[in-house]
């Protein structure tokens, strides 16, 4: 577009502004403000930079008018002369004048140059380009969770730029299907994850591989879960190879599993052959979390589950052929289960239970023998009736020992004079323990601090209520990281403990309190909001609280 020919038919300059906007789909007034910018600029060439020119384009008969401005300011408030003057001397030519009159002086129509012209070319498309990301940006931001269809531009370092019609979007390698043969010109199906606005323009991030592109193609594939019918809970997946969705149906004559797996499985099928056959498989959703993990670990067969609610630990016992299924290849299938549930799953086989629970059983009975001086029959005959601790045996009601077959009141009176009198000498010996290492007295003062865990405090150097209060729970119940691609766990100091998150935050928050860092009313609104969570977390879901 030459800016030369455009001053030589000035109906011509608004057709080329209509034209421009149309094709770029934006307002032709973007279009005829860059015009009157590159006017601008091409005059501050020709009459000099540090003038205020301004230019402006009849919309309706493409007239130019250019005009130089000065601002009429107060004396110390004047920078730059070419630009503004002060009151005493504009009154000279305009008696009317007051601060921030704007004095204009019409200037002679412009005569494009070569170079004049390349520069408002520039320009004009400079800010349309603008315009343009800018309208892309508008128009996609709303859009983020949808299906897009596009077709591919090109394919850049293993990044696929797709065309998407009035805009251009990329699928980043680790957000397309691996193995996965595009070219140029292939028609393609993708979910819009980002859309963001960045130096460089906005950037519209498409995905093949996040999870909810697959709920988006159930949506359009299975009418009940478009309608509202059937709900998607979760998606879990292995981009290219594997997937499993949880299900649930609103409607209770309606199978949630069946509906999206289809006649024939046809509707399944469609799914599998838009992902490049990745096998997906789909379970029905129950609040109960138990089941609804032995069912996430299909096709393997489970024995037995045990929760630990205080960790979102579970923990599966299969039969020892079924380990590897359950399992799957590389850890394909628990990995699933697990970010499907939420739950960290931990995998057993019947033999590896039965040896573990046998070096429970015989760890408590030494326990109990050794503490209690009690001979071996009577130390299995306690763990046999679930006692687990010294502190149970010598704190429970004095009924629950002598429901035991064998034991008067006299024995059970015994059993718990030994069991506090073992507990006080191992809090002494403890407490000296402590002190050794240098743990200050007032550690033990600070809320949810046990004897046990000011020892371990001292194991770690932390010796103060300061030392405390500048703790993260991390440091108290440890954590997992990947490192070189490998998970590591990183052991925390009072991991034995099995705090739980809240427990380790509002540990170090009284930690925190004590020392004079925070005030309580923060630890009182810690308290509330902490107690808010375990009412939402023990009330029974909605479809909404479910869904989302």
């Amino acid at each position: 577009m030459s800016t030369a020919g455009i001053s030589a038919n000035k109906l011509e300059l608004l057709q080329i502004a209509k034209a421009v906007a149309d094709e770029k789909s934006i307002d032709k007034e973007i279009v005829l403000e860059a015009i009157e910018e590159a006017i601008q600029k091409a005059a501050r060439m020709r009459y000099g930079a540090e003038l205020d020119i301004r230019a402006k384009l009849d919309p309706m008969t493409g007239e130019q008018s250019l005009r130089r401005v000065v601002t009429v300011m107060e004396d110390e408030e004047i920078e730059n002369d070419a630009t503004q003057t002060n009151l005493a001397t504009a009154k000279l030519d305009h008696p009317e004048a007051e601060i921030g009159y704007e004095i204009s002086t019409t200037l002679p129509p412009l005569e494009f140059g070569r170079v004049q012209a390349q520069m408002s070319k520039q320009i004009i498309m400079g800010k349309i380009r603008d315009a343009e990301r800018a309208r892309q940006y508008e128009e996609y931001k709303d859009r983020v969770g949808e299906i897009i269809n596009g077709i591919v531009k090109r394919v850049e370092y293993g990044h696929i730029i797709v065309d998407l019609g009035r805009a251009e979007g990329v699928i980043r390698r680790d957000q397309a299907l691996p193995r996965e043969n595009v070219k140029g010109g292939d028609r393609i199906r993708a979910y819009i994850m980002d859309v963001r606005e960045e130096p460089r323009g906005s950037q519209i991030f498409l995905s093949r591989a996040h999870p909810q592109f697959m709920a988006q193609l159930f949506a359009q594939e299975v009418p009940e879960v478009y309608e509202g019918i059937i709900q998607i809970v979760a998606v879990a997946r292995d981009p290219g190879s594997r997937a499993k969705i949880a299900v649930y149906s609103n409607d209770g004559s309606i199978d949630p599993v069946g509906a999206c797996v289809g006649m024939r499985g046809s509707r399944v099928q469609a799914v599998v052959n838009e992902l490049q056959g990745e096998r997906i498989d789909i379970i029905p959703f129950t609040e109960d979390a138990a089941t609804f993990i032995v069912n996430a670990l299909q096709p393997a067969e489970v024995a037995k589950v045990v929760i630990d609610e205080a960790n979102d630990r579970i923990e599966v016992v299969v039969p020892d052929e079924q380990l590897s299924l359950a399992i799957g290849r590389r850890g394909q299938n628990v990995r699933l289960a697990s970010q499907l549930s939420g739950w960290a799953i931990d995998i057993l086989t019947e033999e590896q239970e039965s040896e573990r629970r046998q070096i429970e059983f015989k760890e408590r009975s030494e326990l109990f023998m050794t503490g209690l001086d009690v001979d071996e029959m009577i130390a299995q005959l306690l763990v046999s009736e679930g006692f687990q601790t010294m502190e149970e045996v010598g704190y429970v009601a004095i009924d629950d020992l002598t429901s035991i077959e064998g034991f008067d009141e006299e024995t059970a009176e015994e059993l718990q004079t030994r069991a506090r009198e073992y507990l006080e000498k191992l809090a002494q010996e403890q407490d000296e323990t402590r002190k050794a290492a240098g743990v200050h007295d007032d550690v033990l003062d600070i809320e949810g601090v046990t004897l046990p865990m000011a020892v371990e405090f001292g194991k770690n150097e932390v010796l103060s209520v300061e030392d405390v209060a500048g703790l993260v729970p991390d440091d108290l119940r440890g954590y997992t990281e990947i490192k070189n691609g490998e998970k590591v766990h990183e052991e925390g100091m009072l991991e034995g403990f099995k705090l739980t998150e809240e427990a380790a935050t509002m540990l170090i928050m009284q930690a925190r309190v004590k020392a004079g860092w925070i005030d309580e009313s923060a630890l009182i609104v810690e308290e509330e909001e902490a107690e808010a969570a375990e009412v939402d977390a023990d009330a029974a879901p909605t479809a909404e609280d479910v869904f989302g």
